[in-house]
């Protein structure tokens, strides 16, 4: 059972009837963290972190200069969800007085108590409260150390910590899919007890493509929690942060630059402080998407883990979790950037949107949409708003996946994203999709328009899907043309993507992985996903690549009706075949007579199978056969579905990279 979340911006009026006012609370848009000088000797073998563990390959090795410096807290903090007045309202979309109160009454949210990385050190635990945190704006070709102290023990403020989360207070930080050495990776096969309070580790970035391969560069990282077991409770607490990474060729991060090169695509995005790579960007907006559940007081609190059936009305209105093993969790309230149905005013110009999922087992389907009505309070656990008389009004230009930038540029009616993918596109808010152009004041939202009742599946998939599902989950207002030219650009072409050897796949080794539900391992709730029937076990790798060997891999759905967001650490894959179809390439754009260049419309299902990517979309039931290689590094990473509760419930298996 999962409570009713207080509804955000909501009020009676004179007709008791409810209405909401949500949607004025401006987006958090996150500052890149200050890079500093590094600390003489902190990247020397045997100081990798309190453990005594050494890195395996230094910048110098590479040719590569000295790494800048970031050390960041993982610490206790506050966070509020939205700066409105909310409205208490029971199952059935109706005022009611919360418990411990006299009335029913509007009324402002308490803060909840998050876990976060804070880099504000030395300043104390009271600092402003943001999340997700931080942002990193990394380059390729400078290396970075970053350094995560843990501090989780620590409580000067006494904020009740609630019920979930690590109760050893461990942290476990994984650059989410850096290609990154096996000790820095953060990942419970190599560190299977994570970081203790009062420990720390040096991860070592080092923006350094496979090979110094200017065809592997990605562009949109993040990083979070990977603590066995515990996971989805950290992730869902906030240990999450932005990682951007820039390409000083090709996409150094300012649509006025022609690179290091001359050869900059001038995608959308201009620098605060002009070629400064650390410098704020306007323009390229990275936004994070997130559900969560508010707690009313009244629902139980139980699940497999801990709990025994108490209430806790003391915390009505703060951040409420279950681990739900058998599917995962979803919430009643949407956020972006962790504000619930935030605002954002937008020039009349291009803009990079990055898209991420960070839920614990949602997913979204994105579009652009206006309303003549606009936002209505709905039923709750159907996201509380609707947005009645719905139409699309513009298009996405999708540029990069997870695995970077796309060989070219496609349009998209939709997004859709699962948790851990990442999907970056370029809107034009000077024209609707009609042609017609944008007035200052006018207003669409960004959507999700596909419902999920529970963590497991969508509602597309069952006799219970409602065609009107329309969730606003950010309002988008046209302002002003921008004071400096729009001077940014839909490319004709992105990059090329590395060639794969077919003449050789003979040769190659092949593994094959099959997800289903439960049953290995003992069968109790803790193990209710396996991988070949077997529960994650850091002594038992089910791969043993050699490095700079390419394999084979065959991943199948087998989990009864269920999705799976299978990610696979260390490098991004090629995906073959779905369900035995060859990958295909959409159609290129096409350029008209005034060099208006005119990508194509492609809306199949998983259009971006052809690209790089990290995380693998398995509907229910499907086979997916992927290429991919293990270079630079060897030591022991993890696959897992990135359904924290099904990875936290043992669908995670460890391979270990070793010399050939």
């Amino acid at each position: 059972m999962m409570p009713t979340s207080p509804l955000i911006g909501g009020y009676v009026d004179s007709n008791n009837v409810v209405r909401a006012s949500a949607f004025t609370q401006e987006l958090p848009i996150a500052d890149p963290l200050v890079a500093r000088p590094l600390p003489a000797g902190w990247y020397a073998p045997g100081l990798q972190d309190s453990e005594g563990h050494s890195h395996q390959i230094l910048p110098k090795q590479l040719q590569l200069p000295e790494p800048v410096y970031y050390k960041i807290r993982v610490e206790v903090g506050q966070h509020e969800f939205t700066s409105l007045k909310v409205l208490p309202i029971g199952a059935d979309g109706r005022p009611v007085t919360p418990p411990n109160k006299d009335n029913a009454n509007p009324r402002y949210l308490p803060t909840s108590t998050i876990y976060r990385y804070n880099a504000n050190d030395p300043e104390p635990v009271l600092c402003p409260p943001r999340f997700p945190v931080p942002l990193i704006h990394a380059q390729y070709g400078q290396p970075a150390l970053v350094r995560f102290e843990n501090h989780l023990h620590e409580n000067p403020c006494s904020f009740d910590r609630g019920d979930f989360g690590d109760p050893g207070f461990g942290f476990l930080t994984h650059l989410h899919n850096g290609h990154t050495a096996a000790e820095s990776d953060g990942n419970p096969n190599h560190a299977p007890h994570g970081y203790r309070p009062c420990e720390y580790v040096d991860n070592l970035y080092l923006n350094w493509p496979p090979n110094n391969d200017d065809r592997e560069k990605q562009s949109f990282l993040w990083f979070h929690d990977h603590r066995e077991s515990h996971t989805g409770a950290n992730v869902y607490k906030g240990l999450v942060g932005f990682y951007l990474l820039y390409d000083p060729k090709l996409d150094p991060g300012d649509e006025r630059s022609a690179g290091s090169e001359g050869k900059a695509l001038h995608l959308p995005g201009v620098m605060v402080r002009p070629n400064d790579p650390y410098s704020p960007k306007l323009y390229d907006i990275p936004l994070a998407l997130f559900d969560c559940a508010l707690d009313d007081g009244v629902t139980q609190h139980k699940d497999f883990h801990n709990g025994c059936g108490e209430t806790h009305p003391e915390w009505w209105g703060q951040l409420y979790f279950r681990h739900f093993p058998n599917h995962g969790f979803v919430g009643d309230v949407f956020t972006v950037n962790g504000a619930a149905y935030p605002v954002l005013e937008v020039k009349r110009r291009k803009y990079r949107l990055r898209f991420i999922d960070i839920s614990i087992a949602r997913l979204y389907r994105l579009m652009l949409m206006s309303s003549g009505p606009g936002p209505i309070a709905a039923p709750a656990r159907a996201g509380q708003y609707q947005l009645p008389d719905a139409q699309q009004c513009m298009r996405f230009t999708q540029i990069a996946s997870e695995g970077g930038l796309l060989p070219f540029p496609i349009d998209r009616d939709s997004i859709q994203v699962s948790p851990a993918k990442r999907r970056e596109v370029i809107v034009d808010f000077t024209r609707y999709i009609d042609g017609s152009p944008t007035s200052k004041g006018d207003v669409l939202y960004l959507v999700n328009v596909l419902q999920m009742e529970n963590g497991g599946r969508r509602e597309e998939d069952l006799d219970g899907f409602d065609p009107s599902y329309v969730v606003p989950i950010l309002k988008i207002v046209i302002g002003d043309y921008p004071a400096e030219p729009d001077v940014s650009r839909v490319p004709l072409t992105l990059r090329e993507l590395p060639q794969i050897d077919f003449s050789r796949f003979a040769e190659l080794k092949r593994k094959q992985f099959k997800l289903e539900r439960g049953g290995g391992g003992g069968g109790t709730p803790e193990d209710e996903w396996v991988i070949n029937g077997l529960v994650f076990g850091a002594e038992f790798p089910l791969a043993l690549p050699n490095r700079d060997r390419p394999q084979i891999w065959t991943i199948e759905n087998g989990g009864g009706g269920w999705t799976h967001p299978m990610h696979l650490h260390q490098e991004e894959h090629r995906v073959l075949s779905r369900n035995g179809i060859p990958t295909v390439e959409p159609p290129r754009p096409t350029v008209d007579s005034r060099g208006v260049v005119h990508p194509a419309l492609v809306n199949a299902r998983h259009a971006d199978d052809w690209s790089k990517e990290d995380t693998i979309a398995l509907d229910p039931g499907e086979e997916v056969v992927i290429y991919r290689n293990f270079r630079t590094f060897t030591g022991k990473y993890v696959a897992h579905c990135h359904n924290l509760a099904h990875e936290d419930h043992n669908m995670m298996f460890g391979w270990n990279i070793v010399e050939p």
